[in-house]
């Protein structure tokens, strides 16, 4: 019984509204570090479009970046498992001078 409350006590309680639920799609991440952050910017780059918005962006500390980067490689190695290789198209070159630039 004991072990069943400290389950409990160890939960985390995470709501997901509806409008976040959605989603919001981006086919282009744009990363900027600095000593003490990563800032990753989602855009949606649409084809004939010169101009595009970043929709989100997610602010991590170095280890909060690390984390993410090993559970997308986790889920990256499962999904192929399951699935079959990913397979990494070539994309157009995006100019260096895109987007941001990080600055602590």
């Amino acid at each position: 019984m004991a072990d069943n409350k400290n389950q409990k006590q160890n939960q985390l309680n995470i709501e997901l509204d509806e409008d976040v639920a959605d989603g919001t799609y981006s086919n282009l991440a744009i990363i900027n570090h600095s000593v003490s952050e990563f800032v990753v910017d989602f855009v949606n780059i649409m084809p004939g479009r010169p101009k595009s918005k970043v929709k989100s962006r997610i602010i991590l500390t170095p280890q909060h970046a690390k984390r993410l980067l090993k559970a997308l490689s986790d889920n990256v190695n499962r999904f192929e498992a399951a699935h079959g290789e990913i397979k990494d198209y070539e994309q157009t070159p995006i100019p260096m001078n895109f987007g941001p630039t990080g600055e602590a």
